[in-house]
């Protein structure tokens, strides 16, 4: 039986392809006509022209399939974009719930945003409350929505599906990320400025395999956090200059300062122009993401790397591209 990837030509869309490709599994990909497909290069795979925003050709793509790995979703961090995260991430989603019957696994990539995040170092996990709803962050809140339909279709026993929450994750590749401009920057030497807050580190090797074991492992309607060492705005970015060779950020920008810039960046948006930061980016960027990953130790066998070696493969990467000259 075939297997299908959607967001396969994204950051861990391709790996995962890539992986499931070198276990031997049939992998058809959905992607649209204008799609790059430089990350699967060497891949073997089937072709799937289609959109999860297309019902027609999601369900003619996932015919005849025995799991659908729907990793496709838009990160952004502004209202202006509100309305195509509600699009793909939400009513793509549904697409796929739809295109789907009972006898296929659904393995749904979906992120720690839909867990939350915290003002005070905390360690959260899948149990934690949902705190920032009156924040009203589109992603978070659009991951949220999706993962409630994907939940609700399982206790209705009209899927069977586990729901993964991955962390920030790092590797190669993952500098072409459209969210992943600031470390870039670090990398560069060209960003002198680090946030309160904190992030917790995955390696993609590392939520690859957690993936391809929770569509055996997994239980049906379950969450399961994968991510690595929790760290410090600080502590991420300075690794990440060190393994780069330049100098870390040294300028604290206090909350205030970022949440000010922020609301000028609404401010530019609104007026059609872009700003640096919006007040999303605000908001996220001064949390904790701090996540315990036990359940999925526990029950898939995720034993995530020090968040050193995926800094670095990242790094060398971008440095092997030429990104950092």
């Amino acid at each position: 039986m075939a297997v299908l990837v959607t967001g396969a030509t994204g950051f861990v869309g391709s790996w995962l392809a890539r992986k499931l490709s070198e276990q031997g599994e049939e992998v058809r990909v959905l992607h649209r006509p204008k799609s790059s497909l430089e990350d699967l290069k060497g891949v073997r795979f089937t072709s799937c022209l289609g959109d999860v925003t297309d019902a027609i050709s999601l369900k003619s793509a996932c015919k005849g399939v025995d799991t659908v790995f729907h990793l496709a979703g838009v990160v952004g961090y502004s209202k202006k974009l509100r309305p195509m995260m509600e699009a793909v991430n939400v009513g793509g989603t549904k697409n796929v719930l739809d295109a789907i019957n009972p006898a296929q696994k659904l393995v749904y990539m979906s992120s720690v945003v839909a867990i939350g995040a915290s003002f005070k170092p905390e360690v959260l996990n899948e149990e934690s409350p949902f705190t920032i709803h009156h924040l009203d962050l589109s992603y978070f809140e659009t991951k949220r929505a999706a993962e409630k339909l994907v939940v609700e279709a399982c206790s209705k026993n009209q899927a069977q599906a586990v729901i993964l929450n991955p962390s920030t994750i790092y590797g190669a590749t993952d500098a072409k990320k459209g969210s992943r401009k600031t470390q870039v920057k670090v990398a560069k030497g060209k960003f002198p400025f680090y946030t309160s807050g904190g992030a917790s580190i995955v390696s993609v090797h590392d939520v690859v395999d957690a993936i391809i074991s929770a569509r055996t492992k997994g239980r049906n309607g379950e969450r399961y956090i994968l991510c690595g060492e929790n760290l410090t705005i600080k502590d991420m970015l300075t690794r990440i200059a060190q393994l780069a060779g330049v100098e870390p950020p040294a300028h604290y920008l206090p909350n205030f300062a970022v949440h000010a810039i922020g609301r000028v960046g609404d401010i530019m948006e609104k007026m059609g122009k872009k700003g640096p930061l919006t007040s999303e980016n605000a908001w996220t960027s001064t949390m904790y993401h701090w996540f315990d990953h036990s359940k999925a130790t526990r029950e898939l066998g995720f034993n995530p790397r020090p968040a050193q070696e995926a800094f670095a493969e990242s790094v060398n990467w971008m440095k092997q591209n030429g990104i950092l000259n």
